[in-house]
């Protein structure tokens, strides 16, 4: 059976696949693109979709927008797969669009999962019937559009970003799988709150997986009906390759708090541990771009370009290669001075937004301003407000005297000496 066939729901389904939402009103996340009264959003409902690209993590519901829009166009939909699409297959879907077009005034929707997967010349061969308008192409990838979709075809379409789910979205998921009495589980089982924080941190916003080991944990009861922690833990046990969950936590914080303490040898070894395991290695370059910002900052700005560039080559070169880009940017991270002065910086900032009412933006730096005047094109212009008059005394950013940091630490001291 065809994905965009079913008409209800089959009780044999995987979990996952039985609560895949119908409509939108049972979409879960991506609220900065459907959202109500975002443009995608309106486009969907008023069935006048154009070509676009959604790009984000597994799991993240770009299939399962590809289906809500199956449903709700009057349009054809054909589903086809980057992975094993040919010409041949193409020219058939092209074919078949042109007809419905030209004898039925019918458009077609042509969804392509794995879009990235497809070869460039099989992607050239799309880029004449999107632009003349013969399908509307929706594409779907996990992977950079930039380096694995050709920029001709990346121009005839818009480009939409999916992010991983808020961990409150994600738990309403769960709690609606418990508790569905046709796609879920039907209220049979309770699950622990403890349980359920577990499960939403320990999937890194996979909601595929998180419904695979509840729906593992419930069938595996048989004189109860609650799903507790440690049966969430065993039920997740084998995700992480020959580490149990609490061992991949434990080499995660071990890793991390050598980057902290610029210990190379220690991150190496636990660096090694977690991908002879099958961690993602993808997972270990987002902890060095934390340490990057978090630990290290302005001590030295340039490892965090060095932490993004390694997440790229595991992206675009891919392992095994990619663990030189990976061991290549922890060590950078693990020898350069280190300063938290950014993160203090912006949680002080936040801390202060959220305890105090909203000041009203200076007339000096508003939109349009009069009073404005560029202080690069004149140094020695009238003092400009940059904060409201409230906080004019506030401090956010306070520099360290460490690595290239030290020389804005010695601005800064000699303007205090110099106000004092």
């Amino acid at each position: 059976m065809d994905l965009f066939d079913y008409t209800q729901t089959n009780e044999h389904q995987p979990l996952p696949e039985r609560m895949r939402p119908r409509n939108l009103e049972e979409f879960f996340g991506q609220k900065h693109i459907l959202g109500e009264g975002k443009i995608l959003r309106r486009l969907i409902e008023n069935d006048k979709l154009t070509s676009i690209i959604l790009q984000g993590p597994p799991s993240t519901g770009k299939t399962s927008l590809a289906t809500i829009i199956s449903q709700l166009t009057d349009a054809n939909f054909i589903k086809l797969n980057g992975v094993n699409l040919t010409i041949a297959d193409l020219r058939d879907a092209i074919s078949r669009a042109k007809d419905d077009l030209s004898m039925y005034g019918k458009k077609t929707i042509l969804f392509i999962d794995e879009i990235h997967a497809m070869k460039s010349n099989v992607q050239e061969a799309l880029l004449p019937v999107v632009e003349d308008g013969t399908f509307i192409l929706i594409g779907a990838t996990t992977e950079s559009v930039a380096h694995d979709i050709i920029p001709p075809l990346i121009s005839r379409c818009r480009v939409y970003h999916f992010v991983p789910l808020e961990p409150e979205e994600h738990k309403q998921i769960i709690q609606l799988a418990l508790t569905d009495p046709k796609k879920g589980l039907g209220g049979k089982y309770k699950l622990t709150d403890e349980a359920l924080d577990y499960l939403v941190d320990i999937s890194n916003g996979d909601v595929r997986n998180s419904l695979i080991a509840l729906e593992t944990a419930a069938y595996s009861l048989y004189d109860s009906d609650t799903i507790d922690l440690e049966l969430i833990k065993e039920s997740y046990e084998s995700r992480i390759n020959s580490i149990t969950t609490t061992d991949f936590y434990d080499m995660t914080s071990a890793f991390c708090k050598c980057l902290r303490g610029g210990q190379s040898d220690g991150a190496m070894y636990w660096m090694a541990r977690m991908l002879y395991s099958g961690v993602d290695p993808l997972y270990i370059a987002r902890r060095i771009v934390v340490h990057a910002t978090e630990d290290v900052g302005m001590a030295n700005p340039t490892a965090l370009q060095v932490a993004l560039a390694a997440k790229e080559a595991v992206q675009f070169v891919g392992m095994p290669e990619a663990r030189m880009a990976l061991a290549q940017a922890a060590i950078f991270v693990c020898e350069s001075p280190k300063s938290n002065s950014v993160y203090k910086a912006i949680n002080s900032a936040l801390d202060l937004v959220k305890s105090t009412k909203a000041y009203e933006v200076p007339k000096d730096i508003t939109d349009g301003s009069k009073t404005y005047v560029n202080p690069i094109n004149e140094p020695h212009g009238r003092k400009m407000e940059y904060l409201p008059p409230e906080l004019k005394n506030v401090k956010f950013y306070k520099p360290q005297n460490s690595g290239v940091e030290a020389k804005i630490y010695s601005r800064h001291q000699g303007v205090n000496e110099t106000n004092s």
